[in-house]
């Protein structure tokens, strides 16, 4: 995993299971402009799900999934979803081994967040998704949705998943951040 770290510095992966980096790491090192959104992404072959965060960066809200086009094409609009939301990071689902090594999926995964990054000026960032699709399959079947309708749903469902577990991982934001100012993020000294 250090060794990921140290060849793509320009990407960042964490999550609940990979508890030595994660969101405070990340907001510790780095500022959050103030008001700015997160985007929560789940990268497939066919398909890539869509979440959104509100301006707080409390939750994170389902957009509507995106069917892949080109490469060239993905990029495009995701760039131009992101300034239209007024995107500040964008958090992508990083799908890993049990064992915490890359997948292959993880690898296109890494290669498209690269290019993502290149292409929007944006930091994106890579978050541990393993178990979403999982869930959100569960959730979904739980909830009685037919088969034919729970695939675009349950990308939706799992970017959400990553997003929202992204932002709770999140300490929360220095409260004497003015609108239009960095605001800074710090560790809640009661965890330490």
């Amino acid at each position: 995993m250090e060794n990921l770290r140290r060849r793509y510095p320009l990407l960042y992966h964490a999550g609940p299971y990979n508890e030595n980096v994660g969101a405070t790491r990340f907001v510790q090192e780095n500022t959050l402009p103030f008001g700015k959104r997160i985007l929560g992404l789940d990268v497939g072959n066919r398909r890539i799900g869509l979440a959104l965060s509100d301006r707080l960066g409390i939750t994170a809200q389902g957009m509507p999934t995106m069917t892949r086009d080109s490469f060239r094409a993905d990029l495009a609009r995701l760039t131009r979803l992101a300034q239209e939301n007024d995107v500040g990071l964008i958090v992508a689902g990083y799908p890993l081994h049990m064992s915490g090594d890359e997948s292959r999926q993880g690898a296109i995964v890494r290669e498209f967040a690269e290019k993502l990054a290149e292409r929007s000026g944006l930091p994106v960032r890579l978050w541990d998704e393993r178990f979403t699709t999982v869930v959100a399959n569960r959730v979904l079947k739980e909830s009685g949705i037919s088969q034919q309708k729970r695939g675009k749903a349950v990308d939706r469902l799992s970017a959400v998943l990553i997003l929202q577990s992204f932002l709770d991982a999140m300490p929360a934001a220095d409260a004497d951040a003015e609108p239009g100012e960095e605001a800074e993020w710090h560790a809640n000294e009661s965890e330490n």
